[in-house]
């Protein structure tokens, strides 16, 4: 069962709130497909209330298995994240259909409540890379045979591209 964390802000200590847990996330919650927990999640959080603003600071720290997006290997992916929030309340949101540019960054909460868990889980997906490399080295796998290219089982002949590309090969090494 899910622990709530859930904070009530008329109620928090004039001095703020510190907080320390491990908690448990289901998988599919997070927006990686392939990531496992090997641990449960252990967060360290500060809330404090200044106005209606609610400042949370905050560390996570996790251990979670993915698979390369190159070679399609399980490998382990150390997360360790701070972050330093700012949440308004819901009344303050801009109406209309529409974000403007300085309201992209900015959260809220409802109901004079905060949900460290819903807080925690997206920090915990916004760690995620683009493409899960089990090493930046990584070759991934054949494009003839399947195998993997690191373990040298693969003896397929690339072909090299002609020399149309010839060019276009150079104008791409100079840019990187």
């Amino acid at each position: 069962m899910e622990e709530q964390l859930i904070i009530e802000i008329d109620r928090m200590p004039r001095e703020g709130l510190r907080l320390e847990r491990d908690l448990d996330f289901f998988t599919p919650d997070l927006v990686e497909e392939s990531a496992v927990f090997l641990e449960p999640t252990h967060v360290e959080v500060f809330v404090r209330l200044v106005g209606d603003e609610v400042y949370v600071q905050g560390e996570l720290s996790t251990r979670l298995s993915l698979v390369c997006s190159r070679c399609l290997a399980p490998f382990e992916f150390p997360v360790r994240s701070r972050f330093d929030l700012v949440y308004l309340p819901e009344d303050l949101a801009p109406a209309g259909e529409g974000l403007g540019d300085d309201d992209i960054d900015r959260m809220f909460y409802r109901e004079r409540r905060l949900d460290l868990r819903e807080l925690v889980l997206e920090q915990l997906n916004l760690t995620f890379p683009a493409k899960p490399l089990c090493s930046p080295a990584c070759e991934g796998l054949c494009a003839v045979c399947g195998e993997l290219i690191r373990d040298g089982r693969c003896s397929c002949l690339v072909k090299e591209t002609g020399p149309r590309f010839e060019k276009l090969k150079i104008l791409v090494r100079d840019k990187t």
